[in-house]
């Protein structure tokens, strides 16, 4: 308790200005994601809050275009408490005045993935009655040779009606938007059927005070004036990172979509000092231009594991500012790794956040005291259709006496060789050990002596040669017999999704 008083109280949430504020926003918002907005309104005033490609916003300016939003959509989409709203969209603040107005209604918001496949897309609207869908414009046939039949609107384009010509010439009247506590924040997650599953956050002033507070201290977010989220927002990292930054009054760098050129150049061009990243965006970066990132004092990196190569290039390259963030879309932020952690420990997620119950459990359901099993938390801020319940997060990890967790991959990723448990994730984090291999992914496929065995594919460094008995050779100095694999294929390129994970599917 008192590090949670000294925190808000460093923050200026504990003054009496800022308490008021908090009430005031809480009275004319009810609690949503507006509330969040409207107190950073009433205290950053004309500080600026977003920079996206086509424009530069205050928080006022982006309060005011959010309400006047908000306004419009009640009145011409009659858009009301319990109706939900899908959202197609990249990254920019048009986006997020579109999030914000539809909170401060009372609808729910989904965000939707719009490089899913058709089909997978299809599933989505068949599951869901949206009253509306808001999408940008190269999303427009995505849902067109869907079934959807409601209501769109258009993010910005130059031709059709869209959000910023709604939001033009309305006068802010709050007394036609009633207070509203009943919106959820919906995210998709990726699940291993392929199939998304809903993850349903409700908006809490109290729930999310942990990992508010944790991700504060351990980033030293407080020691920052700006950001550039780089990751989706539509992903649950970038829209959690995003609403933590925004009642902290930060400058919010967006951009529609990555490309790692154009990511230096923000980089570079606003001086960013934090930047959240999956592992595959910052190989990226870290080859395009590494001198663009000298300003780069936090690198948050999660949504995927972390390659030790990776993390000791980032520390050769631009000193310890590297964080590893482990969470899911149903159970949020739940481990933190910081530079010290991953100097002496590269393949850690890092020790539980405040307020984080945990346990490692065995196939059978018992919990494991010393070794590996699967990960199940239990916190105030997971997902609301699943209660104050254990959640399975479908990945195999462990404890170390210090306190540190880390990974061995998924359920169904573990292989079962001759009676062996074997983790692909231990063999793959030996393999890039090599100074010949760029990147890589260990598999389980079917073998008639063993049940079954492994298979890696492999890439290499450019212009590097290296035949599969030289690497074979290589590793049965450094790993055990049942972890060698059956066979080595060596590929150009992994696959890579949209949100920069590796999809192994592919490769079976």
């Amino acid at each position: 308790m008192f590090k949670l008083l000294y925190v808000l109280h460093n923050i200026h949430l504990l003054s009496p200005i800022s308490l008021y504020r908090l009430v005031v926003a809480i009275y004319n918002n009810g609690l949503n994601i507006m509330t969040l907005l409207h107190f950073s309104k009433m205290k950053y005033e004309d500080k600026i809050a977003f920079i996206d490609d086509e424009e530069s916003l205050t928080y006022k300016q982006l309060y005011n275009q959010s309400m006047k939003l908000a306004i419009k959509m009640k009145e011409k989409y009659h858009l009301k408490k319990g109706q939900k709203v899908g959202f197609v969209c990249k990254n920019h603040a048009t986006l997020m005045k579109a999030i914000f107005a539809v909170s401060r209604i009372g609808a729910d918001v989904y965000l939707l993935n719009g490089e899913t496949s058709q089909t997978q897309f299809n599933q989505l609207i068949q599951r869901h009655d949206f009253h509306l869908l808001i999408h940008d414009h190269e999303f427009l046939d995505l849902i067109e040779r869907s079934d959807y039949n409601n209501a769109t609107l258009c993010s910005y384009q130059d031709q059709l009606p869209d959000i910023n010509i709604h939001q033009a010439e309305i006068t802010i009247d709050k007394e036609s938007l009633q207070r509203s506590s009943t919106s959820k924040l919906v995210l998709q997650t990726s699940g291993t059927t392929g199939v998304s599953k809903d993850a349903a956050h409700k908006p809490s002033l109290f729930n999310y005070l942990n990992p508010f507070i944790t991700f504060i201290q351990r980033l030293k977010i407080l020691n920052y004036k700006n950001a550039y989220i780089a990751t989706p927002i539509n992903h649950g990292y970038g829209i959690a990172v995003l609403l933590l930054f925004i009642p902290l009054g930060k400058k919010i760098v967006v951009s529609k979509g990555f490309n790692a050129n154009n990511a230096c150049r923000i980089i570079r061009q606003n001086q960013v000092e934090v930047v959240t990243v999956v592992p595959k965006m910052l190989q990226d970066i870290l080859q395009s231009n590494p001198d663009d990132l000298r300003s780069l004092s936090c690198i948050a990196s999660g949504g995927a594991r972390l390659p030790v190569k990776l993390v000791e290039r980032t520390y050769e390259k631009l000193g310890l500012v590297l964080y590893n963030l482990y969470g899911t879309s149903e159970a949020g932020l739940n481990f933190i790794a910081t530079p010290e952690d991953l100097k002496i420990a590269p393949t850690t997620i890092g020790k539980k956040i405040d307020g984080l119950q945990i346990k490692v459990i065995a196939d059978d359901m018992n919990e494991v005291e010393n070794g590996v099993g699967q990960l199940c938390v239990k916190n105030d801020w997971s997902i609301t259709n699943r209660g104050n319940q254990w959640i399975k997060t479908g990945d195999l990890g462990y404890r170390d006496e210090k306190g540190l967790y880390y990974l061995c991959g998924r359920t169904d990723d573990m292989v079962i060789s001759g009676g062996e448990n074997v983790y692909p994730i231990e063999v793959e984090q030996e393999l890039m050990k090599h100074p010949a291999i760029t990147d890589v992914a260990v598999i389980g496929i079917h073998d008639e002596q063993f049940g079954q065995r492994l298979k890696a594919f492999v890439v290499l460094v450019e212009n590097a040669t290296l035949s599969e008995e030289e690497l074979l050779q290589w590793l049965r100095e450094r790993v055990a017999r049942f972890q060698i694999p059956k066979e080595i294929k060596f590929i150009d390129n992994m696959p890579y999704s949209s949100l920069g994970k590796l999809d192994k599917k592919q490769l079976q």
